[in-house]
């Protein structure tokens, strides 16, 4: 199955001024974000990408503006399944104000307990984007072959929810993951479990192109990952 390319949008205006954004309109990058998202063709220049993935929110089509200047043949599709967290009441609140709130304890020690007033549970974000994931997979496959890959841009806890479920951990261990503004975590899928190739990683992505699988690849398992006991 393909390899998915997830790249957190870059910094925004709402992570400069503290604030949850969640699906608050007009939070655009700032000035470092946009030069984040400007050096994100070079990063990715050694891949051959079937297609870009975004959600609909204004940070993360701005991440990815550079990229599709660079590749005017790479076609873009909108998920709505990947967009940030439903955060309802919570939106637009600074984190500093939020730290006080009881919920907040919830949502950083058992998050799938988690529902937000006015907004989703984390148990439904995580569901939902996984799905997405799962059914963007199979099209690509379909569409592309297995060894493709494609890149798709989203946001923090929707990224470390879907590394939660890559890796088989519960989503209450999910806060254990982090993944900084503009960094890339790639998670090659195959038929019996994926595997984590890069976790937020904001350097050089050469090492992701597809390589000649050898001939452990006609065996039809997982050899053709990676070497060694069961590691990418």
């Amino acid at each position: 199955m393909p390899t998915l390319i997830l790249v957190r949008h870059g910094r925004s205006t709402a992570n400069t001024a503290g604030v949850l954004a969640g699906r608050t309109p007009g939070v655009a990058l700032d000035e470092r974000g946009a030069a984040q998202a400007a050096a994100l063709p070079g990063r990715l220049a050694a891949l051959p990408l079937a297609a870009a993935v975004s959600s609909p929110l204004q940070r993360c089509r701005e991440t990815l503006e550079p990229l599709l200047a660079a590749r005017p043949d790479l076609p873009l599709h909108v998920e709505d399944r990947i967009s940030e967290c439903d955060y309802g009441d919570w939106a637009g609140r600074k984190l500093a104000e939020l730290t006080d709130e009881p919920l907040m304890t919830v949502v950083q020690q058992h998050p799938s307990a988690a529902a937000f007033p006015g907004g989703e549970s984390m148990r439904a974000m995580q569901a939902r984007a996984v799905d997405a994931v799962r059914e963007w997979n199979a099209r690509i496959e379909s569409e592309h072959g297995e060894n493709a890959a494609y890149v798709m841009c989203s946001h923090g806890d929707i990224i470390k929810s879907l590394v939660a479920d890559a890796l088989g951990m519960h989503l209450d261990l999910f806060q254990r993951v982090h993944a900084d503004p503009c960094s890339v975590t790639a998670i090659r899928y195959t038929r019996l479990r994926p595997y984590l190739l890069r976790l937020g990683d904001t350097g050089d992505l050469a090492g992701l192109a597809p390589r000649d699988p050898g001939p452990d690849a006609a065996a039809g398992g997982d050899a053709a990952v990676g070497g060694g006991a069961g590691a990418p």
